[in-house]
């Protein structure tokens, strides 16, 4: 009985357009988070981020955030897999992030060689790879939507490593925690990564 009361209150109260809208920014600032950002000895982008995160990357090197800019290696899809067998060029995300990162006039850009396919690849990629570069500063740029659950994944893969790792949303990026649900490419997005954060929530409660 109490339960239905509890959920009959909830749907009138969110049957008031202002608490409503409250009630939607602050789940959609549940997803962001932001670092402070200071000088690094490298800016990642996510494989997610895209060319939103290309711009992030471009504009905080233009400000002297870092001397260089590292992507993430693309592998081919099955799709990508036909282009190739058929004999047309095929240009994957890395190729494409470092073409549009040089014409930014962003030069020192390296690939990350190991091929990931998501989030979950990159957290684990990442830590080795900051070990064999002797990197001990990161900023990670990705989407917006993604900024909270891509810290928890990075500083759990880091462990106990002393490298000091800075998150950074893109700001060109679509998802905007203030109307998200207004268009249903937001509305999409932010009830995914939702669900993808409680998920990592509930498996690493204390990360």
């Amino acid at each position: 009985m109490a339960a239905a009361v509890a959920v009959l209150a909830l749907a009138t109260a969110l049957a008031i357009p202002t608490v409503r809208t409250r009630a939607l920014r602050a789940a959609g600032s549940m997803l962001v988070a932001e670092d402070a950002i200071s000088s690094a000895n490298v800016i990642v982008i996510t494989l997610d981020a895209d060319a939103a995160g290309v711009l992030e990357a471009a504009d905080l090197t233009h400000r002297g955030v870092a001397p260089r800019v590292a992507v993430f290696a693309d592998p081919p899809d099955a799709v990508d897999a036909e282009f190739l067998r058929r004999g047309v060029p095929y240009e994957d995300g890395a190729a494409r992030a470092i073409r549009q990162l040089q014409a930014l006039g962003v030069q020192n850009v390296e690939r990350i060689p190991r091929s990931v396919a998501g989030s979950e690849d990159e957290s684990r990629v990442l830590p080795g790879w900051c070990d064999q570069k002797g990197i001990d500063s990161v900023v990670v740029v990705t989407r917006m939507d993604h900024t909270l659950r891509m810290r928890r994944l990075l500083r759990r893969a880091m462990g106990g490593r002393r490298v000091r790792l800075a998150i950074r949303g893109s700001r060109y990026s679509h998802f905007n925690p203030e109307n998200w649900w207004q268009t249903r490419a937001g509305l999409r997005t932010g009830i995914i990564e939702m669900q993808k954060l409680l998920l990592d929530v509930a498996r690493h409660p204390l990360s």
